[in-house]
């Protein structure tokens, strides 16, 4: 009698366990489908146009962010070359959007898969390596990337393999067509919400995965992981092409976000920014890359408007106030703005709660 009471006791607590489970993902569920409600069908009735740029930028850059979350953060490689896989992705979404007639569904899965290709290729060399040497691998490749984007520049609606006109004055290029029910930028702003919404939700998948468990061994130790038989050729390779797959995406999205890319807005020098806001968001949660593309994105956009005091404020502090956020995620805050800041909010309400308990039990005192 005593086995079968403590045995359906047990089977009691584990259902518990399981309902508070899936009490908590329904609850993480709810608050992300409102979340996204607010962004798609509020938001836009109440910005302005630039505000419209301004959160469709945030949302590309995001994915971006989640991209060098899921190599640093999740499998323990630190790449430097998010940003020139960003412009590959703008690239190929160009010249394939200028030289066929394919819909923009295609256009995004080709630039995601050639800027896939191109990261299996880069993170090849690159699986004996980590750490810092890993860094200033990738790092090299976006300096050699924006060499090469500087010699033959963007598609501007020309012909060959590089889509460019001859002529010296390119004022009057073709812009990058958008899908035909989101030309307009609200809803091409709604329409890019939508896709990075499915790039989170793949890269959820994969984490939630075997991919996911393999990927937290690899890190936690590569050799305890060889023992235990995760194939760690294949899912770092796995990491490098799903990173590259949905950074490409994300290029596409943003040459139809841009229309008429520029060489100067994909500098090497972006991609240790991007690196250092992904740190500060907090790269081993999926909402840290939310938070590096508003610091990427966002924030400079309200200095350099003047949203926030009324006037404008040089945007080139951020580098100092990244550097700060960066050293201090370091230091103190390794899970980054995402896990740090409610723990420091449930603190400050014990702190608060405690010293109310102390004030009402002074009060409750006889004179």
């Amino acid at each position: 009698m005593s086995v079968a009471r403590a045995s359906s006791d047990q089977s009691a607590t584990g259902r518990g366990a399981a309902l508070r489970i899936d009490h908590r993902a329904a609850v993480r569920g709810a608050v992300i489908v409102a979340f996204l409600a607010i962004l798609l069908a509020v938001l836009p009735t109440f910005l302005g146009p630039d505000w419209i740029t301004t959160l469709t930028s945030v949302a590309i850059y995001s994915v971006v962010a989640l991209g060098f979350g899921l190599l640093y953060g999740r499998v323990g490689m630190i790449s430097l070359g998010q940003i020139a896989l960003l412009s590959i992705g703008v690239w190929a979404g160009l010249r394939f959007g200028y030289g066929t007639s394919l819909g923009f569904p295609l256009l995004l899965l080709i630039s995601g898969a050639i800027t896939c290709v191109i990261g299996v290729l880069v993170g090849l060399p690159a699986l004996r390596l980590s750490g810092l040497f890993l860094a200033l691998i990738t790092l090299m490749f976006a300096g050699a990337t924006t060499i090469v984007l500087a010699a033959i520049d963007f598609p501007n609606g020309g012909g060959g393999f590089t889509g460019r006109t001859n002529g010296v004055d390119v004022s009057g290029s073709v812009r990058m067509r958008r899908p035909s029910w989101a030309e307009g930028d609200t809803a091409y702003y709604r329409y890019t919400l939508i896709v990075c919404a499915i790039m989170f939700l793949l890269a959820l998948l994969h984490v939630a995965g075997k991919s996911g468990r393999a990927w937290a061994a690899i890190r936690a130790s590569e050799p305890a992981a060889l023992a235990a038989g995760v194939n760690i050729t294949l899912y770092k390779l796995w990491a490098f092409a799903l990173a590259s797959f949905m950074t490409g995406v994300a290029g596409c999205l943003m040459a139809g976000q841009i229309g008429v890319p520029r060489v100067s807005q994909f500098q090497t020098q972006d991609s240790l920014t991007l690196a250092a806001t992904a740190m500060i968001g907090g790269i081993f949660s999926l909402w840290g890359a939310v938070v590096a593309g508003v610091f990427n994105q966002l924030l400079p956009f309200l200095l350099q408007s003047g949203q926030l005091w009324g006037w404008t404020i040089d945007v080139n502090i951020l580098l100092i106030v990244f550097g700060v956020g960066l050293l201090q995620v370091l230091l103190t805050a390794p899970g980054g703005i995402v896990q740090q800041f409610p723990k420091d909010m449930a603190n400050l309400g014990r702190l608060i709660a405690r010293q109310v308990r102390k004030l009402s039990g002074h009060r409750k005192e006889p004179a």
